[in-house]
């Protein structure tokens, strides 16, 4: 109960009493990661990770899972898009069945995306033909750490379970079925599996990141505990924490490299 009172307190005004699957929710996420000035600042060094990950090149990146962000300010000829139709997408697709050629993109992208996809498989899968080449799948997803258990397990509303013995989500809506432990599932847990499943793909580099600061920024879904201002000064705090990083980390920074 206590927990409960704590939640519904803390919970952000804009989004309370709202299904993660109404498409009213990414919008209002929207204007939440914008006008919450440390949210805001994480979202800027993801995005900047997210930029310089990708590939040089003609061809476009797309961009699963657009809806509540704005990485199109800081990568060009972004394709955005949703698995609904949502304000300032480009397209409404499903991230197993993309609607682009063979080799047709130099990167996919994403923030907070896999771990939704039912069918990480077809994704991966499809991704492997729609990426020419050299290009990338870049991705900033939730971790497993001995921190990040406690807390996601605890306090977080998606499910959490690094347990889970296949790599599949149950279906339930588009957004409310998740698994956040599904990345370090796949390419930690069962790194030798994927590998052996997906040669086309190298793992060129997971990091693993953020122990205090997204919980501190309240996410999409709480209010903020700490003002913008101390941004600067809460990034120190985590590079200190760098050392114990992955046992501490409640993200990961991961860049699969399309081999040729």
């Amino acid at each position: 109960m206590a927990l409960s009172v704590t939640s519904s307190w803390l919970s952000h005004p804009l989004t309370r009493g709202l299904s993660i699957d109404d498409p009213r929710t990414t919008e209002l996420r929207r204007r939440i990661i914008r006008e919450k000035p440390f949210l805001r600042k994480i979202y800027i060094e993801w995005y900047r990770f997210i930029a310089a990950a990708i590939p040089n090149g003609t061809e476009p990146a797309l961009e699963l899972g657009s809806g509540a962000g704005f990485l199109d300010e800081f990568v060009p000829r972004l394709i955005t898009s949703e698995v609904f139709p949502c304000a300032g997408v480009k397209m409404v697709l499903d991230g197993q069945s993309l609607p682009f050629g063979d080799a047709s993109l130099r990167a996919i992208v994403m923030t907070d995306v896999l771990h939704h996809i039912r069918q990480p498989r077809a994704f991966l899968s499809e991704a492997a033909r729609c990426v020419r080449p050299g290009g990338a799948v870049v991705l900033v997803e939730p971790w497993v750490t001995t921190w990040s258990r406690w807390v996601y397990t605890r306090f977080h509303h998606e499910p959490f379970e690094p347990q889970s013995a296949d790599w599949e989500i149950p279906l339930r809506g588009p957004l409310s079925g998740a698994n956040g432990a599904m990345p370090w599932i796949i390419f930690h847990r069962d790194r030798a599996r994927f590998e052996r499943e997906f040669p086309q793909w190298e793992i060129r580099s997971i990091r693993p990141c953020m122990p205090v600061r997204y919980l501190l920024s309240g996410g999409v879904s709480l209010r903020s505990l700490m003002p913008g201002f101390t941004f600067g000064f809460w990034r120190f705090v985590e590079w200190i924490l760098n050392p114990w990083r992955d046992s501490l980390a409640m993200f990961a920074q991961i860049t699969l490299l399309r081999r040729g």
